[in-house]
């Protein structure tokens, strides 16, 4: 009689915050006071611009698989600058079970505070099942520059499945909340004329500065297939979609020149 062979369970599923706390230094530039990453989310100090403190995500393993859940917690406190950036590209990858990921963002700006979030685009794999959520809470007097990038599939690949949410409150009252479903299950004509019209690429900035107050930005298109809006805040978004991350990226590298002062 043959026994069968053992079943290889599972890897278990990671759970991993990076924490960072910035402060004003009291001699015009920022501090870190709190600098703390787990399993993938190592955090690196870099130089960042002028009275910034500069931060780097940079990834110490392949993550976010299925079942996982990851999170960057990050906070400015009262007139903090703050320069937040990954190393490279997350590529979402589907888990051995069938289970979706969790990759959650969490920036708080108080008074007076500045924070620049420009990740590498998120990169959706095939298989692969993914909710993202970042959610920011400002101080009406706090300045934030945001960019979120997703890439629907490698090179000739099918996209996974991708949910993302982006919500944002202003001195306590929302200011945007927006969600994108895209990929196998998400509603139906995501991929049609009204919605992604076979672009793989798409993103978006937003740019959140109390000087739109006085000289707040009008609506216009940029090209054929990118959007300015401005918003109640005062604060403007950018979206765009292209045929790749590298024509994205300049997308929004312009509007970033045109609208962040």
């Amino acid at each position: 009689m043959t026994s069968a062979p053992p079943v290889t369970p599972p890897a278990a599923a990671v759970r991993a915050t990076a924490r960072i706390r910035a402060v004003a230094d009291g001699r015009g530039g920022t501090a870190l006071p709190l600098l703390a990453g787990e399993g993938p989310l190592a955090l690196r100090r870099t130089r960042g611009s002028g009275a910034e403190a500069g931060v780097t995500l940079v990834g110490a393993m392949s993550a976010p698989l299925g079942g996982d859940h990851l999170a960057v917690e990050a906070t400015a406190g009262p007139g903090a600058r703050l320069a937040l950036a990954s190393a490279a590209a997350t590529l979402a990858l589907p888990g051995r079970g069938g289970e979706s990921a969790r990759y959650d963002v969490h920036l708080s700006l108080e008074d007076g505070a500045s924070v620049r979030w420009l990740p590498e685009p998120l990169v959706s794999v095939r298989g692969s099942d993914l909710r993202a959520h970042t959610r920011v809470h400002l101080a009406p007097t706090a300045r934030l520059l945001l960019r979120e990038e997703q890439v629907l599939g490698r090179t000739g690949e099918a996209p996974g499945r991708l949910r993302s949410r982006l919500t944002v409150i202003r001195g306590g009252r929302p200011l945007l909340d927006q969600e994108l479903a895209c990929g196998p299950g998400a509603p139906g004509g995501w991929d049609g004329p009204a919605g992604l019209a076979g672009h793989r690429a798409l993103g978006q900035l937003l740019v959140v500065d109390p000087a739109f107050a006085e000289d707040p930005p009008t609506a216009a298109v940029l090209g054929e297939f990118a959007a300015v809006t401005p918003l109640a805040g005062p604060a403007v978004l950018v979206t765009a979609l292209a045929p790749d991350a590298l024509r994205l990226r300049e997308l929004l590298d312009a509007a970033c020149r045109t609208y962040h002062r």
